[in-house]
């Protein structure tokens, strides 16, 4: 791994936010979801969440011209099953509509671990998702039209998020759990060792300062191997 690759990719770690992401209730349009994962890459959110109930339609590993490197996908088959872990891990959920409970999206605090819940481009955000929120939010609109697009409404509330945390010092700062720091590290620094040690069903070896491996002799024979194996 170069210096300058790992200088980035710490750069990138030291400002994703653990406790911020998306939840897509439905979405499906292939353009849509390749512009929601680069937008949640580009305001540090790692993790973002799909429903879908066919499995086969599911966010794919090609989607996001390669942001789905960056940002990992879990996958469910209903709202529920989403919201419910969402919550577990102590977000708040916040979805998009223009009932009278709706509030402007910039007065609420995203400052708190929060989760956006953005629906199907032709029906909107579940009913479901609707009633398991804690807050409803609108985007104000002066035209013709009600809505927007369902990547451009992300764009805005990621944003919003992105504008606040980075008022109160939450970008710049190592958040993660340094296990999987070094994980990311190791997979996108080193990607032959890391696919070899998948493969064999190793552990993989920690890193220097630097980024460069650390391990003793017998890991390299076996990594060899994998290597000359693979090229073969």
């Amino acid at each position: 791994m170069s210096p300058e690759r790992f200088a980035r990719i710490n750069h990138m770690l030291d400002n994703r936010q653990p406790d911020l992401t998306i939840c897509l209730d439905q979405v499906h349009k292939n353009n849509n979801l390749a512009a929601i994962v680069r937008t949640a890459d580009a305001v540090g959110v790692g993790q973002v969440h799909a429903v879908w109930p066919d499995p086969n339609r599911w966010v794919s590993g090609n989607t996001a011209s390669g942001s789905q490197q960056w940002v990992h996908t879990c996958k469910y088959a209903t709202i529920t099953q989403a919201l419910t872990e969402i919550k577990r891990q102590g977000m708040q959920i916040i979805t998009t509509g223009m009932s009278a409970n709706a509030v402007d999206y910039t007065q609420l605090d995203y400052t708190r671990p929060t989760a956006f819940v953005l629906g199907h481009e032709k029906d909107g955000v579940s009913a479901t998702a609707t009633a398991m929120a804690d807050y409803q939010v609108t985007i104000p609109m002066i035209g013709m039209v009600q809505s927007l697009n369902v990547s451009v409404a992300a764009a805005l509330l990621l944003y919003e998020a992105q504008r606040q945390r980075s008022r109160a010092g939450m970008y710049g700062q190592r958040r993660l759990d340094e296990q999987q720091c070094q994980t990311i590290l190791f997979e996108h620094g080193h990607p032959i060792y890391a696919k070899a040690c998948r493969r064999k069903g190793l552990p993989y070896p920690p890193l220097d300062a630097q980024g460069q491996i650390v391990a003793d002799s017998h890991w390299w024979q076996l990594m060899r191997q994998s290597v000359t194996t693979a090229a073969n």
